[in-house]
Parts: C-alpha cells; structure tokens; sequence
C-alpha cells in the first residue's frame, strides 16, 4: 500500500497540477514601489511650485501702470522722490535681477514687502489668514455635504423628478456668475428696496458696535457670514453633485450590490452601507482641491462682501498694481492647491486599494 505525497502543510492531492505559491504582502519590492511613487509625486509638486513662481513673477511684470505712480497719485511728488522710491522697492534694477532676488527671499520664506501698506506680505498674510479659512472653510464643508447628500439621491435613481430637479438647479446656479449672484442676494435680502429688507448685513465681517463681548461678536460675524457663504454654496456645491451622481450610477449594477439586495436588505441600506462609501472614493480628490482654495479665499465674493480676507487683499494689490503683494499671494495661493493635489495623491492609494502602486 502506497502513501500519498505530503508536504510540510499536509497531504497533497495526485494529480493536481503544480500551482505557484502566493505572493508574499509588502517585502521589498513593494517598499521600493511606494518609494518611488512617493517620490514621483513629491518631484512632480516641486517642478508645479517652480513653473508657478517663475510665471507669477513675469506675468504680473506684464501688468499695466507703474507702481510707483500709483502710490504717490494725488501728492506732490518730485522725480528724485519718485526715483527714490523705485530704488527702495528695488525696481531700478534689472528685470533679471529682480527675478534673482526674489528667488532668494522665497528661499528665505520671505514673500516680500507690499508697495502700499508698507508691509512684510507675509504679516499681511497672517493677518487676513483667519478670516478667509473661516468664510471659505464653511462655505467648502456646506457645499461638500450639500452636494454629497443631493448628488447621491440623483444618481440612485437617474432620469426620476428627484434627479431631473437637483441637476437642474445645480447647473444652473454652476452658471451663474458669482459677483451676479452676490449682488442679488444683496438687492433682496440686504438692501432697503429688497423683498426682505435689511435682514442681513451688506458687507464686512463684524458690527461695528458688537463690542459687548464673544458671544455678541459671534453672532455679528455669523450674521454677515451667511450671504457670502450662501453664494460660495450656490455656485460650487454643483461640482459635488455631479461627480457623486456620476460615480453612484457606475456603482449601481455592482454585483456586491446584487448579492446584498439577494440578502434581503431594502433598497436604502444598499445604498447607504454599499454604494455611498465606493462612490464617495473619486470625491477625495476634488474635496483636497477645494481645501486647497481655502487658503486662496473666494475672490469675488470677498469683493463683493467686502469680507476681509485674502481675496479681498489680493484685489486691492490687483488694483495698484502692488506687485510684491500680488507675487506673495499667488505664491501662497499656488503653494496650497499643489500641496492639497500632493495629499490627495498620497492619501488616494489608501483608500482604494485598485490604485495602490
């Protein structure tokens, strides 16, 4: 009587083709592929904040009007004064020049100093930082949520009232310009000659005599929060909706989803269980995007609310022109978005294991 061949793991079957052992998790070769992966990304995000800083120098030099001329408009000013002042901002020399120098300061972390307020940019920059994160920041989440939430309802059932309704008006408001839509909401629920006049305040962040301590000075900027908010919300919740709606319609004829329907589980426990979490995977990137603009603020409505921010800041630079405000701000602008895209990126391959390198 013969035995039937065993391994190390036990009896093995005859006959049975040969199969190749499984793939060991991780080792070396995987670390070195992440390494390089990594690596790319990092590479690819430096190479983006180079090309920005080089562009943003010589396309703001493009500008029309002379600083100069712009800050001592109204005053009685000689040419060797205004020679000086040129001199003090270093605009005497060279083109090439002051590309060199301003290499050197970003390389210090120094943004430069802004023509008209007389300023580091960077203090400005801390200054303004608050303020915008808070408008932006809040407007970014209400519409993320917003448009989640909606985005999901459309796409579970396409071509339904619900989704005919939600996309319509997602649209629509996506097209309307954002400084327009501002100012309606400014004639009607702010001004005297509204519909509701005079319910909400028509710009600033704060009351002028909310002085009477946090939780009156809270209110007061919750209060002038709400138009400028509103309208961010308006125009970009859109851009939520129709990526969940997009990737819910992939997910529906999943055959997990068919396996959990067969288990007995009713139709909003699929969806919300199942389909939500794999849908909300290409959303990851755009949500880092967005977080990524906060810092940047929302230009036009920071104008048109008058709502002390970056924005607003980098507008007023705009108008001089302040070139050393305007160069540190699209800087800054630049660094978060690149630096948002480069989280998105790393953070991506973690969640959906389809794209791990």
């Amino acid at each position: 009587m013969t035995s039937s061949p065993t391994t190390a793991g036990g009896p093995v079957a005859q006959g049975a083709p040969d199969t190749p052992a499984p793939r060991a998790r991780g080792g070396p070769g995987r670390a070195w592929r992440v390494l390089v992966y990594v690596a790319g990304k990092l590479a690819t995000a430096v190479v983006s904040l180079l090309a920005v800083v080089v562009a943003g120098f010589f396309l703001f030099r493009i500008l029309p009007g002379d600083p100069v001329r712009a800050m001592t408009e109204g005053r009685e000013v000689t040419a060797e004064q205004r020679e000086e002042l040129r001199r003090q901002f270093g605009l005497d020399q060279p083109l090439w020049q002051q590309f060199l120098d301003y290499c050197a300061g970003l390389a210090r972390f120094d943004l430069g100093t802004s023509f008209q307020y007389r300023e580091p940019v960077a203090d400005l920059v801390l200054e303004r930082l608050g303020p915008t994160v808070l408008l932006a920041g809040t407007g970014t989440v209400v519409a993320a949520v917003l448009g989640l939430f909606l985005g999901a309802r459309a796409g579970w059932r396409p071509g339904g009232r619900a989704d005919r309704a939600h996309t319509a008006v997602a649209l629509f408001l996506w097209s309307v310009p954002t400084f327009w839509l501002g100012l309606l909401l400014i004639v009607v629920l702010a001004s005297g000659r509204g519909f509701v006049p005079g319910l909400f305040p028509t710009g600033g962040m704060v009351d002028p005599g909310a002085t009477g301590g946090t939780l009156e000075t809270a209110l007061s900027v919750a209060r002038h929060m709400v138009l400028p908010v509103a309208t961010m919300v308006a125009v970009i919740y859109a851009q939520y909706l129709m990526i969940m709606r997009s990737s819910l319609m992939d997910e529906r004829g999943a055959d997990y989803l068919t396996t959990a329907r067969a288990k007995g589980l009713r139709d909003g426990l699929v969806r919300r269980r199942h389909a939500v979490p794999n849908a909300l995977l290409p959303t990851v990137t755009l949500v880092f995007l967005n977080l990524g603009q906060v810092v940047s603020g929302v230009i036009l409505v920071e104008t048109v609310f008058s709502w002390p921010g970056l924005g607003q800041l980098f507008y007023s630079g705009l108008r001089v022109p302040d070139l050393g405000l305007v160069q540190g701000l699209f800087v800054v602008f630049a660094a978060s978005v690149i630096l948002m895209n480069l989280l998105a990126d790393l953070v991506y391959p973690l969640l959906d294991p389809r794209v791990r390198p």
